[in-house]
């Protein structure tokens, strides 16, 4: 699924969106990697690598990459090799497939997202009993509107983070009732909408409900997502 930002209005309206969910992503610097000893890395591990610069930080991304590529060969039904390389190819995009403006990417960095959701879907496909919720963050975030905008893949990413929080969290909610109401998924939508209010604080609630609300509103002004053909992968 891919939005059609054609028109001014249309682009504007769901950059927004995406700003604002980047920006209530309260886990989402964890999910990077950054404020985590979780040991999953991210972003910033990708950079500097093992207390390593430049390109030898890249070189060591890439032999990781290519370590774990094997592996999916001699292990192709093991889940967790498979979110393990999500997780690399997601962040050798951020390496040199960034644009200029700091959020979007390049079309390198687009095939590069499209490896790690190749490799999040296998993934998903082996149906862990607990799918990767750290990476899926990520993948939240490789899906969006300045990414491979894919607000249906989005929304099914967010939605293993935010069974993965305990205890339930009211922002993550929220954030998916957002998502979801880009990507025309009004079920999902109305019913994160509802979690998301009877989750929050009780002088929040009516405020949180108004902004939903315009959410939606907003949401159903614009044209419904389109089909489009994937990003070709790198070779």
């Amino acid at each position: 699924m891919l939005f059609d930002l054609r028109g001014r209005g249309r682009r504007r309206t769901v950059r927004a969106i995406y700003l604002s969910l980047a920006l209530l992503m309260g886990g989402g610097l964890v999910g990077l990697g950054i404020g985590s000893n979780t040991g999953e890395g991210g972003i910033l591990d990708a950079i500097i690598g093992d207390g390593s610069t430049g390109d030898t930080a890249t070189a060591t991304l890439d032999k990781r990459i290519k370590s774990t590529t094997a592996k999916t060969r001699t292990t192709p039904r093991d889940p967790v090799v498979w979110s393990e390389l999500a997780r690399l190819q997601y962040q050798r995009a951020a390496v040199d497939g960034i644009a200029a403006d700091d959020i979007s990417y390049t079309d390198k960095g687009k095939e590069r997202l499209r490896l790690a959701s190749d490799a999040w879907q296998r993934h998903l496909e082996l149906d862990p009993k607990q799918p990767n919720a750290r990476v899926a963050r990520l993948m939240v975030q490789a899906y969006a509107q300045t990414a491979l905008n894919e607000p249906a893949q989005a929304v099914r990413s967010m939605q293993i983070v935010t069974a993965a929080e305990k205890p339930p969290s009211s922002n993550l909610y929220a954030q998916l009732a957002q998502l979801a109401y880009v990507a025309r998924d009004n079920r999902t939508a109305e019913l994160a909408a509802d979690r998301a209010v009877e989750l929050a604080p009780e002088d929040k609630k009516k405020l949180l409900r108004t902004e939903l609300d315009r959410i939606k509103a907003e949401s159903l002004k614009q044209p419904a997502p389109t089909t489009t053909t994937p990003t070709p992968a790198l070779g």
